[in-house]
């Protein structure tokens, strides 16, 4: 830890003991490969190679929901600003799109790639998804009746991850081209 202090006006901050681990939450029967805060800061999304999504609330009187919609691993998740819908890809091929407050387990599916989904993004305003595949290309989506709206091409491999600036208005993405 530093000695200097915030408000010593020296553009430092004060550094505060290591991390800790504040809670571990234990319900995945494979690895876990993304997770996420819902910005309610209320739950924690995850998903695993078990096929899985979990909501986890953070009160601990309050039980996790486990889905298990997906017919492959769940290799993404995310969550929309807005905080009203939760986004998952997997490598059966889709998204599905969950409502965070459900208990009964229903997902939309869209069936959106030839290859598996290896990322799923919101637009800042949380009107539209990204989601970037194996099959080579990301597909931008309307969270508004689920319409595919279009396909963004030129990479030569697997695209692991794709994002919408803070405007929305670019979309950055990598993948495995060399």
């Amino acid at each position: 830890s530093t000695s200097d202090s915030a408000g010593k006006g020296n553009g430092r901050m004060q550094m505060q003991d290591d991390p800790t681990l504040e809670r571990s939450f234990r319900g995945h029967k494979g690895s876990v490969n993304s997770a996420v805060f819902n910005p309610n800061m209320k739950q924690l999304v995850s998903v695993s190679q078990d096929g899985c999504l979990m909501i986890w609330n953070f009160k601990p009187q309050l039980r996790a929901f486990r889905f298990a919609d997906h017919k492959g691993p769940v290799l993404s998740v995310a969550v929309s600003p807005t905080g009203g819908i939760i986004a998952s890809g997997s490598k059966d091929r889709t998204v599905r799109l969950w409502a965070p407050n459900i208990s009964k387990g229903r997902s939309t599916v869209i069936k959106a790639h030839t290859g598996g989904v290896r990322c799923v993004a919101f637009s800042p305003d949380s009107t539209s998804l990204l989601s970037a595949s194996d099959d080579k290309t990301i597909k931008m989506w309307s969270i508004a009746g689920h319409k595919f709206k279009q396909t963004l091409s030129g990479h030569s491999n697997w695209v692991r991850a794709a994002r919408f600036s803070p405007a929305g208005d670019v979309v950055v993405s990598g993948g495995d081209d060399k």
